[in-house]
């Protein structure tokens, strides 16, 4: 069983799967919306992960009618939001278990992190 990010599909079976050119696929690559991996021969291979990414761009452009410049927009914008909720994912557990040996005052917190704060009340 192969990883989520383990390249398999060649460029045919993913346009074959997502019902669309392989010339679509390597625009694509060229915009910097996907990166597939190489062989050593130089042919393309994709993860289930691009094919994710790759059905988002489709939905974005067919669906939504945003051109790749926006779909290159959306897409920066949601790995930043990705990479924020891990970091107030970190936080909420570092808060938890600070709060669990009594190091955080019982019913209010505060924890300040690079560009943003997270304020948490109880009631």
């Amino acid at each position: 069983m192969q990883g989520y990010y383990e390249p398999v599909y060649l460029i045919s079976v993913v346009a074959n799967m997502l019902d669309i050119h392989p010339q679509t696929l390597r625009q694509y690559e060229r915009e910097g919306l996907v990166r597939p991996s190489r062989t050593q021969g130089s042919m393309r291979l994709y993860s289930q992960h691009d094919i994710d990414r790759m059905k988002m761009i489709l939905r974005l452009t067919r669906k939504m009618g945003v051109n790749l410049a926006g779909v290159d927009v959306v897409l920066r914008l949601k790995e930043q939001m990705d990479v924020m909720e891990q970091e107030i994912e970190q936080l909420k557990e570092e808060l938890y278990r600070l709060n669990r040996h009594g190091s955080v005052p019982a019913g209010k917190a505060i924890v300040k992190k690079s560009h943003y704060d997270i304020v948490i009340f109880e009631e």
